[in-house]
C-alpha cells in the first residue's frame, strides 16, 4: 500500500509538472530523494539538511523520502531534471550519463595525495573547477548544492599481498562495470573482472576472482573479512555523493529560502566530514580485528601509478570526454595544496665571527 501511495505521489509531481508548492500557511515545500540504505551516510546527512532547515522556521520544508522509495538512482535524476522532484542525493557515478564531466570522479588516485580540506576547498570552495562543475550541472537542468567527502576512499580487498605496484600483475579483481575504473586496473596489470554484486563472496571463497574493491563499510557490511586476508588502502576513488536541486525550482525559491537551503546544506557537509572519517576508521579497524591485514601506502606509491604510461593515458581521455576539466582538476587541487603548505623555516644567518 505504501508502495502505492508513493507511486501516486510521484505521478502527481509529474502531472503537475512542479517538485515543490506552498500551503495555505505559505510553506513551501521541497521533495527530496535518495536511494541510501538506512543509517548510511548520505541517509544522516540529508536528515541533518532537513533538521538544519526545519529549525530556520522560514517556511521550508524538506520532504525527504529515502531508501530507494521513489525509484534508482538513474530514476531520481531524471526527476529531478523534469522538476517531478526537487533534490536529490547520490554517489557520483550515475551521475555521469547525466552530467559527462563528473566523470573526473572516475580519475584513479587524484584525489589520494590530498587531506580532506584541500578536497574541500577544491570540490566546495571558489575554485576554478567548483565554477565550472556548476556550470555543467546548470546546463544539464541542475543546480549543484555540494559534494559530501572526507578524503575517504574506495580500497581493494585481496587475498594476495599488494604491498608493491609489481604485486598487482595478475591480480583478478572484481570491479564495477565502468570502462574507466576498469581501464585503470589493466593500466598498472591487474585483470578486472565485472560480476554481480550477489555472487561476489561465494566468488571471493572459491577463488573465482581473488580480490575485490569498495569502501570499508561495504566491505564490513558483506563480511570480506572471512573471505579476504588484505586490506589495501589503494585510494583509488575518492568516497562522494553530491545532492543537487532541479535548477529552476531553486532560482524560483524566495531569497531567504535560498539562504536558508544553502546554508543548512553547507553546514551539514561540514558536520558530516569527521563523521565520515569515523566512519572510515572504525570499519577499518572491524576489518582487521576480523583478521585482515592492513597495506598502508605513501604518497611515492601513487606518484609512481600515475607515471603510468596506461594510467596518463585514461586521465587524458577523461579530460578529454570533460572538456578539460579533469586538467582542472588537477590544478585546483595543486594550487590549493600550495597556498596551503606551510612557509619553509628560515635559519638564522650565521653570526660574524672577529679575525
Amino acid at each position: 500500500m505504501r508502495k502505492f501511495i508513493i507511486a501516486l505521489l510521484v505521478l502527481v509531481l509529474a502531472l503537475s509538472s512542479c517538485a515543490y508548492g506552498a500551503s495555505e500557511f505559505d510553506e513551501t515545500w521541497l521533495v527530496t530523494a535518495d536511494t541510501t540504505a538506512k543509517g548510511a551516510a548520505g541517509q544522516v546527512f540529508v536528515q541533518l539538511v532537513q533538521e538544519k532547515v526545519k529549525a530556520a522556521n522560514s517556511g521550508l520544508v524538506i520532504d525527504y523520502f529515502p531508501n530507494g522509495e521513489l525509484g534508482g538512482d538513474a530514476d531520481l535524476l531524471r526527476q529531478a531534471q523534469k522538476g517531478y522532484i526537487a533534490i536529490m542525493l547520490c554517489q557520483t557515478a550515475p551521475v555521469v550519463s547525466f552530467i559527462p564531466e563528473v566523470a573526473v570522479f572516475d580519475l584513479p588516485m587524484v584525489f589520494a595525495r590530498y587531506d580532506g580540506d584541500t578536497i574541500d576547498k577544491v570540490l566546495n570552495g571558489d575554485s576554478e573547477f567548483h565554477r565550472k562543475m556548476s556550470a555543467a550541472y546548470e546546463k544539464a537542468g541542475l543546480h549543484l548544492l555540494g559534494f559530501m567527502q572526507n578524503a575517504t576512499y574506495r580500497l581493494a580487498t585481496a587475498n594476495k599481498n599488494l604491498e608493491t605496484l609489481s604485486d598487482f600483475k595478475g591480480l583478478q579483481i572484481r570491479t564495477m562495470e565502468n570502462k574507466n575504473h576498469m581501464d585503470f586496473w589493466t593500466a598498472i596489470g591487474a585483470e578486472p573482472t565485472p560480476l554481480a554484486w550477489a555472487e561476489l563472496y561465494i566468488s571471493l571463497q572459491n577463488g573465482t576472482v581473488n580480490a575485490q574493491e569498495n569502501a570499508a563499510d561495504t566491505c564490513v557490511g558483506a563480511h570480506f573479512e572471512e573471505v579476504q586476508k588484505y586490506l589495501a588502502c589503494t585510494n583509488h576513488i575518492l568516497y562522494c555523493n553530491q545532492i543537487c536541486i532541479n535548477d529552476k525550482l531553486y532560482k524560483a525559491l524566495k531569497p531567504e529560502h535560498k539562504a536558508v537551503l544553502d546554508k543548512a546544506v553547507a553546514e551539514a557537509l561540514q558536520e558530516m566530514r569527521p563523521r565520515l572519517e569515523e566512519i572510515d576508521k572504525s570499519n577499518k579497524a572491524i576489518l582487521e580485528k576480523g583478521g585482515m591485514t592492513i597495506i598502508n601506502y605513501d604518497n611515492s606509491f601513487f606518484s609512481d601509478v600515475l607515471a603510468m604510461q596506461g594510467v596518463r593515458d585514461l586521465y587524458k581521455r577523461i579530460d578529454n570526454a570533460t572538456n578539460g576539466l579533469a586538467s582542472s582538476l588537477e590544478k585546483s587541487l595543486a594550487d590549493v595544496a600550495a597556498a596551503n603548505a606551510p612557509a619553509p623555516v628560515e635559519e638564522p644567518a650565521p653570526e660574524a665571527t672577529a679575525e
